[in-house]
């Protein structure tokens, strides 16, 4: 099947991007008519997974304590420590990946997608928005997944964002494109 081929719902998601996503594309002096910078929710500040990390490691010590000073204490020690160190390496985890970010400016001339990958992998995507669509796939795996079809290929946009905030961001693009269309 090629890559341009459309695909059932929960098979795979609706946009591929192929091998060599990069778009050469010129700095513009000109201002966009829509910007917007998506990235993942944050739920906790630094301090706070310190916090939790700190809470974690009382509340598994707590089962320790009868059997401090035995043999026994040495055989469960182990499991509270990988527990810790799992919480740990998750915290790390969701530091990485919320350094994703996806920038969608717009001109009258030109929409363009940019997406920073975790690892630094730069992502881009230029199309004419008179040939833009934006597509909202509500019987998708992730409820309410949005692509954008246009240029060569099917992007998809937001896809870290609820999907609330997926159909949000559909109604704005929508609305900035027609704003783009008559300016």
């Amino acid at each position: 099947m090629s890559a341009v081929d459309k695909r059932t719902a929960g098979e795979r998601s609706p946009a591929v991007f192929y091998p060599r996503d990069w778009v050469e594309w010129r700095d513009r002096a000109d201002h966009p008519v829509y910007t917007v910078s998506l990235w993942p929710n944050r739920s906790m500040t630094p301090r706070q997974r310190k916090l939790m990390l700190s809470l974690a490691a009382l509340g598994l010590s707590v089962p320790l304590i009868p059997a401090w000073g035995t043999h026994v204490f040495w055989g469960l020690l182990p499991f509270p420590l990988g527990a810790l160190a799992m919480l740990w390496l998750g915290f790390r985890r969701s530091d990485r990946d919320g350094r994703l970010t996806e920038v969608l400016t717009l001109w009258r001339d030109e929409i363009r997608v940019e997406r920073r990958e975790p690892g630094g992998r730069l992502r881009r995507w230029s199309a004419d928005p008179y040939k833009v669509r934006v597509m909202l796939h509500e019987d998708a795996r992730p409820e309410n997944y949005l692509t954008l079809i246009g240029g060569s290929r099917e992007i998809e946009l937001g896809a870290f964002l609820s999907p609330g905030e997926r159909l949000d961001l559909k109604g704005e693009v929508d609305a900035a494109l027609i704003r783009a269309f008559r300016a």
